[in-house]
């Protein structure tokens, strides 16, 4: 496993079926959580949801840099849809 860069690329792009703390539901692929802080950094990170803790990383999903997470988690959401 990769050790998270904690760029909040998985935060913006993936879609979240479960409930996030402070909501009634969780969020839609493409919109930023209400947790990510205008330095794409999770602001419930010790306390995040389940989802968000078992999230795997991987070189391949995650690649260089912001960009290429972001590029490769909006690919992985489309092609899971």
């Amino acid at each position: 496993m990769l050790e998270c860069r904690m760029c909040g690329a998985c935060c913006i792009a993936l879609s979240i079926s479960t409930t996030i703390p402070g909501t009634d539901s969780g969020k839609p692929a493409g919109v930023r959580c209400i947790h990510l802080d205008n330095d794409n950094r999770c602001g419930i990170y010790e306390s995040r949801p389940p989802v968000c803790r078992e999230f795997t990383r991987t070189v391949d999903l995650c690649g260089n840099n912001f960009e290429d997470t972001l590029k490769n988690l909006y690919a992985l959401e489309l092609a899971t849809k």
